[in-house]
This record gives structure tokens, C-alpha cells and sequence, in this order.
């Protein structure tokens, strides 16, 4: 699968790349993020949400499990529906509260703790995981679909410079 390695030297590192995946995103894309608490999943997709267009505060839906926001891409509107599950007791929560109908080809969904909705969640397109090392973090992104594998294509982002 294509994938793209990089270590990240400190949080204005994190906020390019959120920068740089927001230029390579495309509607219909299933992102999931895997990391443990502090790994830095909310600050990169705060990071790529403000780059996609979104002005305002950008939260940590650790309570509500999602947030809808409306971003531009390509001069359409599109749908960035942010997910955390941690606190989710059960994937058939994710059912009952009709999250799965959110993964269409229009919007873009992404997931932290995406291993709490097994088996109900749709499939990632792209995988992110991010783990603290030293004072940074690494990352990979792994692409699982030819959509992901375009969006590895369209990222431009040179870590640390």
C-alpha cells in the first residue's frame, strides 16, 4: 500500500501537514486516526480544517462524538464531519446514531478512535497514525483505496523545513 513516513519536530510541524492534507483532500474521503491520548489526532485536525477554509473554534467532539463543519474544496461546499469515539460504549452506538449514513461519496469523515465503532465503520481511505516521540511525533499515512492513494498523490509536504 502507498504510504508516507515523516517524524514531526514540534506542533507547527503537525499544523503543516494538517495544512498540506487539507489541500489534498477530495469529497467522499474516510480518514482514520490512530494514536494515543496527546498523539496530536484533534491538533491536526484542527490544523486541517482552518487550511480547508474553516474559520472559528474547532472542538474536540470527545462529548458530542461528531462535528459538522462546511469547507470549501474546489470551489464546492463540502461537509468535514469530525468523529471522536473514545467515549463510545459499543459500535452499535455508531448505528443508533446514524453516523454511518455520513460516509458518502459527499462528505469527507474523520475519525479518531475509529477501533471503538469495529465492526460498523465504514473502511478508511486513508489511515494516519501518530505516536509522541521526543518532543514531536511521528506519522504515517497509509492509503487503503484509490481515493486515498490520490490523496497521497496531491500531498505536498515537506516535514521541518
Amino acid at each position: 500500500m502507498p504510504h508516507f513516513k515523516a517524524h514531526l519536530h514540534d506542533e507547527e510541524a503537525t499544523a503543516a501537514l494538517g495544512a498540506a492534507l487539507a489541500r489534498a483532500l477530495a469529497p467522499g474521503l474516510a480518514i482514520h486516526l490512530h494514536g494515543d491520548l496527546g498523539a496530536g489526532k484533534t491538533a491536526l485536525t484542527r490544523a486541517l480544517l482552518h487550511a480547508a477554509g474553516h474559520v472559528g473554534h474547532v472542538k474536540s467532539p470527545t462529548y458530542t462524538l461528531s462535528e459538522p463543519y462546511q469547507v470549501q474544496i474546489g470551489g464546492r461546499a463540502v461537509g468535514v464531519i469530525h468523529f471522536d469515539l473514545y467515549r463510545m460504549g459499543s459500535a452499535e452506538e455508531f448505528l443508533d446514531a446514524g453516523f454511518r449514513e455520513d460516509f458518502n461519496g459527499d462528505n469527507i469523515c474523520i475519525v479518531e478512535w475509529p477501533e471503538k465503532a469495529d465492526p460498523v465503520l465504514p473502511p478508511p481511505d486513508l489511515n494516519i497514525f501518530l505516536a509522541v516521540a521526543g518532543q514531536g511525533r511521528d506519522v504515517e499515512l497509509q492509503a487503503s483505496t484509490a481515493l486515498g492513494i490520490s490523496c497521497l498523490q496531491r500531498l505536498k509536504f515537506a516535514p521541518n523545513l
